[in-house]
């Protein structure tokens, strides 16, 4: 058989869905465990279930602050994200006030980001700042984000919730996720030190290199197994 780590390594295995059960979570540890991807990203009440699960592998647990939609106070941010530290999350992957983003009021969105890192870091995790680019259509949020993470000195920014749903003229709701544009653009303003992750949307093997290719070193996937089925049968 094919070593597909060097495809499971670049991979944190999703298992955020609202309606996804306990069990769904259990089997998807299984599967992150057995495919030896870097991280599980769960949902904030299953760390520690999922800490257990993974003991003894070299899958991080990892999970979410301000999930999705990023409007809780940074005070409540700063407190789910210390619980799930406590509970055994090596990775936090944090969403930024989008509101105070669109508001211009950098100076609020860089204090929150600066304190959910601190505390992150000093407990020896790793943070990711989620920007969720569908609601930025003005790149130069986007950079100005990439901007206050280098001074910041993030581990990680990352693209999408995969849960960012715009409303459309029509009435429906959709989202795009990773785009090309979006991780070829952090990948340009943000330090050499800070990686990109994309998230939302990346369900095959040719979209997860494609994003490699333009500086990903983390994609947030559901459909791990099928790209690992992908890989094995190329």
């Amino acid at each position: 058989m094919k070593d597909f780590t060097p495809i499971t390594k670049l991979i944190d295995h999703s298992l955020l869905h609202p309606s996804m059960s306990d069990q769904e979570i259990v089997k998807g540890c299984e599967t992150a465990k057995r495919y030896q991807v870097a991280s599980v990203c769960v949902k904030p009440y299953s760390v520690g279930m999922a800490s257990e699960l993974l003991q003894g592998s070299d899958v991080a647990v990892g999970t979410v602050v301000g999930f999705p939609h990023g409007n809780s106070s940074s005070e409540v941010k700063i407190f789910e994200a210390l619980q799930a530290l406590k509970e055994g999350a090596t990775e936090i992957d944090m969403v930024i006030n989008i509101g105070k983003v669109l508001s211009g009021d950098w100076e609020y969105v860089e204090k929150e980001i600066r304190a959910i890192t601190y505390v992150t870091q000093n407990n020896g995790a790793i943070v990711k700042v989620i920007f969720e680019n569908d609601f930025l259509s003005d790149d130069n949020a986007k950079i100005t984000l990439c901007q206050i993470c280098n001074s910041i000195k993030v581990d990680f920014v990352k693209t999408s919730t995969g849960f960012g749903f715009v409303k459309l003229p029509d009435g429906n709701y959709n989202y795009q996720g990773a785009t090309e544009h979006d991780v070829a653009l952090m990948r340009k303003h943000c330090n050499p030190e800070i990686q990109v992750k994309a998230a939302g949307g990346v369900r095959t093997l040719k979209q997860l290199l494609k994003m490699q290719e333009l500086g990903a070193t983390r994609i947030g996937a559901s459909a791990t197994e099928a790209i690992v089925k992908e890989f094995l049968e190329s």
